[in-house]
């Protein structure tokens, strides 16, 4: 197992690691502007509606993300993969 992850490993070439490299600072650069946004924002004040809203739309994002990977399994398993 784990000679076949460094071959892996080895074989991801160039434009494999440039690749992360590029999608390294993206992502970097995203979570600083969202701390500098979150820190400009100050106190906000988010109501009893809002947040039942917000848990509302984390439990749906939830369950069709479960639901999309439970079909994704099922079609594997079946065979219906191309």
């Amino acid at each position: 197992m784990e000679a076949s992850r460094r071959n892996t490993l080895r074989s991801l070439g160039v434009a494999g690691w440039t690749a992360i490299l590029v999608l390294s600072g993206f992502l970097a650069v995203s979570i600083f502007y969202a701390i500098y946004g979150w820190s400009r924002v100050g106190a906000v004040g988010i109501p009893p509606i809002g947040w039942a809203f917000l848990i509302a739309g984390v439990v749906v994002t939830v369950l069709v993300g479960g639901g999309l990977m439970a079909l994704m399994f099922y079609s594997s398993r079946k065979g219906r993969d191309i």
